[in-house]
């Protein structure tokens, strides 16, 4: 069926085309009994918003790209949640890309996004990016880039992060302050910067309490996943590795780890303590329940939109865009797994 034009709107109701225009985009100076019949007669037939042309005009796609790791993870699903909510209430249309935690796939979808002519970007890095002329791309297009969680230091865009090292700092020496002496770390993958943070953060509570960092107590997850919790768990025990706390940059490791203890015999935290990463729903729900660091997702989603927001219409008006780095507060929740 052919779509249904403004002048047919106009013609049916003996009105202009530019009144019928205003009564649907609700200008004050249409009358509400005008604003009525205009809003009827485009029910009745149907009518529908071209938006390509509004695009047209206005050199705007109301739609932008969002590339994650993983869709189906806490901690970025509240993000996404965050990102979602507040495009909607500002008429924004989310493209959600899954990047796989690939370089390769991360490039593809950045062409993809811009061949897409959106309006602007927000992305969380995929562990095993290290080249990052795509994302220089973006901003030689003219395109507001917003990086958050997993960022890169050397890409000039505004960043919404948290402080992984005072974070994995606080994590550790909550062990430290109940009396762990040989403090073991299950890192993230070497490149990523917030594992290479959490790392250092660790690191630096040990130097800054006089324990003697032992690298042979560094277990580094070549992806953060519940088995690889399982089988460093199952190694420690097989080896008889001595060690009375862990430090794990992820729930989900954590959680992996504290179900191969039990099934192993580890009394957690009597002979164990475990503090996780990032607060996940079932941090809360295992038994013993896992004390970790808060990390606000759908907060820092918010705020990542509400920057690049920002930035939209900053470019807009013809203005300057100068990056900025936003840095959220985490917590440590104190719950069963640590004495």
């Amino acid at each position: 069926m052919k779509p249904t034009t403004l002048k047919e709107i106009a013609k049916k109701l003996g009105l202009s085309i530019p009144t019928v225009s205003k009564a649907l985009k609700d200008y004050p100076d249409v009358s509400a009994k005008t604003k009525k019949l205009v809003l009827n007669a485009a029910e009745e037939l149907k009518y529908r918003p071209n938006s390509f042309a509004v695009n047209l005009r206005t050199k705007e796609s109301k739609t932008i790209g969002l590339i994650v790791p993983e869709i189906v993870h806490y901690f970025f699903s509240n993000a996404i949640k965050g990102i979602v909510n507040q495009a909607e209430k500002k008429g924004y249309l989310v493209i959600i890309l899954q990047s796989n935690e690939s370089f390769e796939l991360e490039k593809k979808q950045i062409e993809l996004l811009l061949n897409k002519n959106v309006d602007g970007v927000l992305i969380s890095l995929a562990n095993s990016t290290a080249d990052y002329s795509h994302l220089s791309k973006i901003l030689e297009y003219d395109i507001p880039l917003v990086m958050f969680d997993k960022i890169a230091k050397l890409v000039n865009c505004s960043k919404v992060i948290i402080d992984d090292r005072k974070a994995a700092y606080k994590a550790t020496q909550h062990l430290i302050d109940i009396g762990c002496k040989k403090i073991a770390h299950f890192r993230g993958p070497l490149l990523p910067q917030n594992s290479i943070d959490r790392f250092l953060g660790y690191k630096k509570a040990l130097e800054d309490n006089n324990i003697i960092y032992d690298s042979s107590l560094v277990f580094t997850c070549d992806e953060m996943t519940f088995d690889q919790g399982k089988n460093f768990a199952k190694k420690i025990c097989k080896e008889q590795i001595d060690l009375d706390a862990i430090f794990i940059s992820s729930d989900l490791v954590a959680i992996g780890a504290v179900t191969e203890f039990k099934i192993q015999g580890v009394l957690i935290p009597e002979q164990i303590s475990i503090v996780g990463f990032s607060n996940w729903f079932m941090s809360s729900a295992i038994t013993p329940s896992l004390s970790t660091i808060d990390q606000p997702g759908y907060e820092m989603g918010k705020i990542a939109f509400k920057r690049l927001y920002k930035e939209l219409n900053l470019k807009k008006e013809n203005k300057e865009i100068t990056p900025k780095i936003i840095e959220l507060e985490t917590e440590l929740v104190v719950r069963d797994s640590t004495k």
